[in-house]
């Protein structure tokens, strides 16, 4: 399904393929976007045929960019979108996801907060991880670096997945 979703992104942005280095754009903006995050721009990456390092390199920045600002300022953004009649529903929508994951990261803290990030399951990674651990009030510089943790590993994993790796080690 993410696929899909990736190769649904790819083609609305396919104008910028026409630019120099216009791939490597498509899979920065998609490594920023959440729920697609890197995982998406590896994907990406491999469909649009570009080198793994470069893909690499720009999926792991273009996801780790929106981090700190998630961390420090999400939440004021969603009391103010609890007051507004239109982006209520967005932030109730948040709220809800907030609720359905945090006993993971609550019960195991740093680490649960890497893992959540780090293991590129639907619904998981740095944009809702971060998203928790500011609601539930972590220390700010221990879930960056958690978040950075996680990042890696679900790097690592999607690398191996999306670009076939897995054939030239075995």
């Amino acid at each position: 399904m993410v696929e899909k979703i990736v190769e649904l992104f790819v083609g609305l942005f396919g104008g910028f393929q026409s630019l120099p280095f216009g791939k490597e754009i498509i899979v920065f903006i998609i490594s920023l976007m959440p729920i697609l995050e890197l995982r998406g721009g590896l994907i990406a990456a491999s469909i649009l045929e570009l080198d793994p390092i470069r893909s690499y390199i720009i999926s792991v920045i273009g996801n780790i960019i929106p981090v700190p600002f998630i961390l420090w300022f999400i939440n004021s953004i969603l009391e103010l979108m609890r007051k507004g009649k239109r982006s209520r529903k967005v932030a109730l929508w948040l709220d809800g996801k907030v609720e359905k994951h945090k006993s993971q990261i609550e019960k195991y803290g740093f680490w649960g907060l890497v893992f959540f990030v780090g293991i590129p399951l639907p619904g998981t990674g740095a944009w809702t991880g971060c998203l928790i651990a500011a609601v539930l009030e972590m220390d700010r510089k221990k879930a960056f670096l958690a978040a950075m943790i996680g990042i890696f590993i679900a790097s690592i994993i999607m690398m191996i997945i999306s670009f076939g790796l897995l054939k030239f080690i075995f």
